[in-house]
């Protein structure tokens, strides 16, 4: 059973999909949070949850006070899953203060393609399936680059055995964790330094 952690939605239980997909475990989610929250990171955030399968990730950012969730999952009855797991967060919110949740039911590849992903993203979750090449995520994470904003947060969840993903240019790595068998790869996009203005 996967629940929401804390926040508005808290204890909410989230339908799972039967096939298809690979929870992230509760110890791990509760890992995430805490680190996000510890910095600051997730209220008023918009955050881009990828691969999302229950839309578990993202829903936790939105209980927590993210202000947008977009939940990217391929597979239509996952999708479907997202959909009613995303109202039952509305339903948990305060009156007038719910967030703005959103299921895109097509593929990554597609969701990234230029001009495609409205962004740009404070925050961002991709936990592909452990079976997916490092080339694969490599393209998607280059994709995803230019749509982040300054100082964005991406935490990639991969196999214990996985490689380190390849990071493209303006997304440097800030540290991993492993949980078992399961590995964290917390990534981030430097803050750019403001240009000096001109003296006129």
């Amino acid at each position: 059973m996967t629940r929401i952690i804390a926040g508005f939605a808290g204890s909410q239980t989230l339908a799972v999909p039967r096939t298809g997909t690979r929870p992230t475990s509760d110890r791990v989610r509760e890992a995430i949070f805490s680190a996000l929250e510890a910095r600051d990171a997730i209220a008023g955030a918009r955050v881009l949850d990828l691969y999302a399968g229950s839309g578990a990730l993202g829903l936790e950012a939105a209980s927590r006070g993210a202000a947008e969730v977009v939940l990217v999952e391929r597979a239509k009855p996952a999708a479907d899953i997202c959909r009613r797991n995303a109202d039952a967060v509305r339903r948990a919110a305060p009156r007038g203060a719910a967030p703005t949740i959103r299921v895109a039911q097509r593929s990554v590849a597609a969701f990234l393609e230029p001009g495609a992903a409205p962004g740009p993203w404070d925050l961002v979750f991709i936990d592909p399936p452990y079976e997916l090449g490092e080339p694969e995520l490599a393209r998607e994470l280059a994709a995803l680059a230019p749509a982040l904003a300054d100082g964005a947060l991406v935490v990639v969840e991969r196999s214990a055995r996985s490689a380190e993903p390849s990071w493209p240019a303006g997304i440097e790595l800030e540290r991993r964790r492993d949980y078992g068998e399961t590995t964290l790869w917390w990534a981030e996009v430097p803050d750019q330094p403001e240009r000096p203005s001109h003296p006129e």
